[in-house]
């Protein structure tokens, strides 16, 4: 069994609360909880997505972008909940500079969420874990702390703050908050994220995923999102096409390699239909988690481009085979890490950030090129495109064009 000693990032102001309220039982939940007891009779606001109007892209229905009412909600929410003081520390204060190189990574320095509870031995070799009702999960935290519902089921999906934010609005999504998911992507719930990406109808709002061994914290099923006025390094990487995906109604999903980058990842992109994007992407997840292979996702331009990270950091430190010397900056590079925007604890390590040092954090992160070909096989398969197929048509992968690859109907 891997594990490694983690000080997990407290996202509840009812996170340190919970080895107390386990103990003890008379205490009971109170009615100020997310649990059966009071959500179901709480008055907390709701916003109902219309899934079926926003399940094409702006370019294909021919809308106009709009003024979005989930995105005033939503920031709206957040900021009563700063001026009532129930975050950690004022992330608006943090400093933030973009490095200087090619890449424009973004630094922040966050100390803030260097003080945390104490550390802890995390399981960090089984992708899927059962739930366990005794840790700490999104049931036990305030209602204060949670924004809205999107939907009015005795199970909703629900939005709460992040205590320890990351940035401006950063959010948590928890699908069928009742229900007690574990921490593992399902089609409903990944296609509520997409439907969340688009209703907010920002590019600057983004959400991330973090697989158990991927540096997710909380075996309960939520997804991170918060703004960040700026590009993500990895959003401007070039991309290599490998294959388009065709589904129903002439919709494509076109799957590209990440190049010239320092994690290996596949991008995910819509010409029409956020379901067909949806069942790609999830399918996709969802062979990874069965192979128990750990991963991230980066979520961006509303909902039509996903990025993928299969990873292996977590593994490497458990096996002692990351430095000292990045082990002691403490970053967890998880989804926003990943993606280009660093979150650093001390003060030097700010000030002395340089891309070299962001692109030798980030690489320790990726899959070698021979175990990228191999989870990249395993895609393609979840995808409805196998191998032999593939083969026999002579495609060179990486390097075909669009109009070389024959157009293969996706797996329902």
């Amino acid at each position: 069994m891997l594990t490694i000693k983690r000080v997990p990032t407290v996202v509840s102001n009812y996170q340190d609360q919970e080895e107390t309220a386990s103990e003890n039982s008379e205490a009971g939940c109170g009615s100020n909880c997310l649990g059966n007891c009071s959500l179901p009779v709480s008055k907390l606001p709701l916003y109902q997505i219309t899934k079926d109007k926003v399940d094409l892209t702006e370019e294909a229905s021919g809308e106009e972008p709009r003024m979005s009412f989930l995105h005033d909600l939503l920031l709206g929410q957040w900021e009563d909940r700063m001026n009532r003081g129930l975050f950690r520390y004022d992330v608006t204060s943090c400093e933030t500079k973009i490095i200087p190189g090619e890449y424009g990574f973004i630094a922040q320095l966050n100390e803030g969420r260097h003080l945390k509870k104490r550390a802890t031995e995390f399981r960090i070799d089984q992708v899927l874990q059962s739930f366990d009702e005794n840790k700490f999960n999104f049931t036990k935290i305030g209602q204060e702390e949670m924004l809205f519902r999107l939907d009015d089921s005795k199970s909703p999906s629900v939005v709460a703050i992040n205590v320890s934010p990351i940035e401006y609005g950063h959010v948590l999504l928890i699908p069928r908050v009742l229900d007690c998911l574990p921490q593992r992507i399902d089609h409903e719930s990944f296609l509520l994220a997409l439907y969340v990406a688009k209703e907010a109808a920002d590019p600057f709002f983004r959400l991330g995923y973090n697989s158990l061994g991927a540096f997710a914290t909380i075996n309960h099923l939520h997804f991170q999102a918060y703004y960040l006025p700026l590009p993500f390094p990895v959003e401007k990487a070039p991309t290599s096409r490998i294959v388009t995906v065709k589904g129903h109604q002439d919709t494509q999903v076109i799957i590209s390699q990440l190049l010239n980058y320092p994690v290996r990842g596949l991008v995910f992109e819509v010409g029409k239909s956020l379901r067909d994007l949806s069942h790609a992407v999830a399918s996709s997840c969802i062979c990874l988690q069965n192979n128990n292979i750990p991963f991230n996702v980066l979520i961006s331009d509303c909902g039509r481009r996903i990025i993928l990270f299969p990873q292996c950091y977590a593994e490497k430190q458990a096996l002692g085979e990351v430095s000292q010397e990045l082990l002691d900056t403490q970053v967890n590079p998880a989804a926003w890490e990943i993606s280009g925007h660093i979150v650093l604890k001390r003060r030097k390590d700010f000030e002395e950030a340089s891309e070299e040092y962001a692109w030798r954090v980030l690489s320790e992160v990726s899959l070698s090129e021979e175990r990228f070909q191999e989870v990249k096989a395993y895609v393609l398969e979840a995808v409805g495109l196998q191998k032999p197929i593939l083969e026999e048509n002579g495609i060179i992968q990486e390097e075909d064009s669009l109009d070389k690859l024959p157009a293969l109907e996706a797996q329902r």
